[in-house]
């Protein structure tokens, strides 16, 4: 369940961002681009809270 809701706020987030950035110069926007930006924040969410932070402390 978590994956799928890390999922979906990495497609909400990328999509805001890649809007915003995108209508400030003034390209059209790039649903594609987007989906590659959800994936990267997707797997860097993944690698950081399964692999790198830990409850050790």
């Amino acid at each position: 369940m978590r994956y799928i809701v890390s999922i979906i706020w990495a497609v909400l987030i990328s999509g805001a961002i890649s809007y915003v950035l995108t209508s400030m110069g003034g390209d059209p926007f790039v649903l594609f681009d987007m989906l590659v930006l959800a994936g990267i924040l997707s797997v860097a969410t993944f690698l950081l809270g399964d692999g790198i932070l830990t409850d050790k402390y």
